[in-house]
């Protein structure tokens, strides 16, 4: 009961592999599985954090930063401040210079008046009317009468001394820098010191007044450079930046507004829905599963013709990840290096073993990415770039240690090397950073690197079957195994008929040779041609490679017999295969490898024998055609072997001919109709058949004991 009920569950579940196989829509939804789940796996690790903190509280922990943003109004402030500059003054000489040229014509217009005035004829009023005339209108517009007519009246010694006082006092003030601000503080400089002369009080008020008069601002505001300056100042100023990882507020600091204002900046405050992550989010996994989509599309591979293949894709895929989430968990655990434990080295062998190299280095590539979101939780960046580095070396070692032939004695050897590779990932990630470390700290960090290539072998090897038997897939471990001489079925061809055997090994040899120089599946031809014909062991002696001293016993059966016994062993292969549960590629091998082929000899036969026109699709093999490469390299192998093997003295010339003859013969009666070899391909193949065949047929040379024994004969 138990028995039925599990092979109903296995007939159910290969139904429904045959069903997705038809889908064409199945492809589209694998992938928006995909990215449906790694959006969801890695969504928590993208939300932002949101604080639950108020004005003038005290933070409970540090509160870091976990972008890197401009504190715009920070740097606002700095850039007022750093513009409140002193302003920018220039210093004229020419005003100076401007004022002493007045005063000269000054008092050279009051010695001229003084001159003319020699007969005092002229009024006071006259005089004061001539002086203005010799002054410039500036000049006479500032001095009032009151001030020039002492002046007039004054000696002319004493004219002369008051020139030459007043000069020196402007001079001497007008050198340095008279502004706006000290302007009055050095005309009361002027006067304090022209005080102090022996002049009488009338013309000692006018020199003064003149002198005061004479002193002007020549330390004026420069608008341009300090307008330059201010902006030379402002554009100094750095952009008050918070950076990643930065203490915004220490544990039990208050938190004021300036640090709300941070916190705020930084994201760290619950202030409505933000969009932003969750697209960041969406682009990151279009991105990975777009990239999924080309690797997987363009790997050389039979594997992507099936939608079956991509689901298997998939579930390795999401297993990945669900590895990785649940190891990311592990990062709460207080243990030195606990993440290092991730098994992530299980998705790229896997991969490896199931499909190819090519996919398996690109999904480490992914792998790497998802790991350094998925471990992002002790840091304050979106990405963990030294975890995603640890998984990605870890993923890359794998592949690279399971070497080309996937021997499952491979996996362990290769999971110890990955935790080798561990190992020193995990020592360039502490030497790099520079830290100090107990002894503790290392040996956890080591121990968890070593367990994690453990875990990847343990787990490949567990995952391995259910993939190789669920999925009805045949992977490189599985061909190696059934390549093995002593497997039943083997071992019932080489006891029952020995001929055949060595047939199969020969088409064996040719099929992989040619297969590998077309990129197809070598060993996969080579295993499907050990068992292509597996049905002649039904009937073993009446196939010629079988027939050792005893009569053919075709020669006493009608051809239609003999038509129907030989045609039947492959349809009777295919069954025997079936029957031990071999993969379906071997079985579809042995079903193909002849097509729908006409039996000629046959065929001819009958048509001698009989009076009516003989029908070739009676003499034709039920077929299916060759649906794949390797089915139609081992068919023509298999009657290349068999041609070449009947030849009385091949050499190269003939072998050539017959190869060339057998594959246009095939390709005119349309037997690589159904399959995708091209011709260029299918040259290809017969001049690999070709390197072959003269390697097992070239001509020996005769040594001399047996030159001797033909002498002597």
């Amino acid at each position: 009961m138990k028995k039925a009920m599990v092979a109903k569950i296995k007939r159910l579940f290969q139904d429904n592999l045959r069903n997705i196989e038809r889908i064409k829509m199945v492809k589209w939804s694998l992938y928006g599985l995909v990215a449906l789940i790694m959006y969801l796996t890695m969504l928590s690790n993208v939300i932002p954090e949101s604080l639950d903190v108020s004005l003038y509280s005290r933070a409970d922990h540090d509160i870091a930063s976990p972008i890197t943003i401009e504190n715009k109004t920070a740097t606002e402030d700095e850039r007022s401040k750093a513009a409140q500059i002193d302003a920018k003054y220039v210093y004229r000489d020419e005003v100076s210079q401007s004022q002493v040229d007045q005063l000269n014509d000054l008092f050279s217009g009051i010695e001229k008046v003084k001159k003319n005035d020699s007969d005092d004829a002229e009024t006071t009023e006259e005089k004061i009317t001539e002086l203005e005339s010799l002054l410039s209108v500036s000049m006479s517009a500032e001095l009032s009468n009151e001030t020039l007519v002492p002046l007039l009246e004054a000696e002319l010694s004493q004219i002369s001394l008051i020139k030459e006082l007043t000069l020196s006092e402007v001079m001497e003030v007008m050198t340095d820098r008279v502004s706006i601000d000290n302007l009055e503080q050095s005309k009361t400089d002027v006067e304090d010191r022209l005080s102090l002369t022996s002049l009488p009080t009338e013309q000692k008020k006018a020199m003064i007044t003149v002198a005061q008069q004479s002193i002007v601002p020549n330390y004026f505001l420069d608008p341009e450079q300090t307008e330059q300056s201010r902006q030379e100042a402002i554009e100094a100023v750095q952009p008050v930046m918070i950076r990643e990882g930065q203490i915004i507020v220490e544990e039990g600091a208050m938190i004021n507004r300036e640090v709300m204002e941070q916190l705020r900046l930084a994201g760290l405050l619950d202030e409505g829905f933000d969009a932003v992550p969750y697209i960041g989010l969406a682009l990151l996994v279009i991105l990975l599963t777009g990239y999924l989509y080309y690797f997987f599309q363009d790997v050389n591979s039979r594997v992507r013709s099936a939608n079956t293949n991509l689901l298997i894709l998939v579930l390795i895929y999401l297993s990945t990840l669900l590895v990785l989430k649940l190891s990311s968990l592990m990062q709460g655990i207080e243990l030195p290096g606990i993440a290092y434990i991730v098994p992530v080295a299980v998705g790229s062998m896997l991969i490896k073993m199931l499909f190819n190299e090519q996919l398996a280095i690109a999904s480490s590539f992914l792998f790497g990415v998802c790991a350094g979101v998925f471990f992002n939780g002790e840091i304050t960046g979106p990405m963990n770039a030294s975890l995603a580095f640890y998984v990605l070396m870890s993923s890359l070692s794998g592949v690279f240690f399971l070497g080309k032939r996937n021997h499952r004695s491979n996996i362990l050897k290769a999971g110890l090397l990955v935790s080798l590779i561990n190992i020193v990932s995990v020592a360039i990630l502490l030497m790099l950073k520079n830290g100090q470390y107990s002894g503790i700290e290392l040996s956890y960090h080591f121990l968890f690197a070593f367990v994690s290539g453990f875990l990847s072998s343990m787990l490949t090897l567990g995952l391995m079957p259910f993939f190789e038997a669920g999925f009805r897939i045949i992977s490189t471990t599985r061909l190696i195994e059934l390549s093995n001489p002593n497997h039943p079925l083997l071992r019932k061809i080489l006891v029952e008929t020995p001929g055949t055997y060595h047939h199969s090994v020969m088409v064996a040899n040719l099929s992989e040779a040619a297969c590998e120089s077309i990129g197809a599946n070598g060993l996969l031809a080579r295993v499907g041609a050990y068992y292509h014909d597996i049905g002649k062991t039904k009937r073993p002696h009446f196939f010629i490679e079988n027939q050792m001293n005893m009569e053919n016993p075709h020669d006493k059966i009608s051809p239609y017999l003999s038509k129907t016994i030989i045609v039947s062993h492959a349809t009777d292969g295919a069954e025997m295969l079936r029957k031990h549960r071999l993969p379906k590629e071997i079985v579809d091998i042995a079903e193909q490898h002849h097509g729908t082929t006409l039996l000629k000899f046959f065929y001819y036969k009958a048509s001698e024998q009989s009076d009516q026109q003989v029908s070739e699709a009676e003499f034709r093999y039920p077929g299916p055609r060759a649906q794949t490469k390797e089915a139609a390299v081992v068919g023509i192998a298999d009657c290349i072997e068999a041609a070449v093997r009947s030849m009385t003295k091949p050499n190269p010339d003939t072998i050539e001919s017959l190869v060339r003859k057998i594959i246009t013969e095939r390709l005119e009666d349309g037997q690589f109709d159904e399959c995708d070899l091209s011709l260029r391909e299918l040259d290809i193949v017969a001049k690999t058949i070709l390197e072959t065949l003269n390697g097992i047929f070239h001509s020996r040379i005769e040594y001399p004991t047996e030159l001797k024994k033909k002498v002597t004969s």
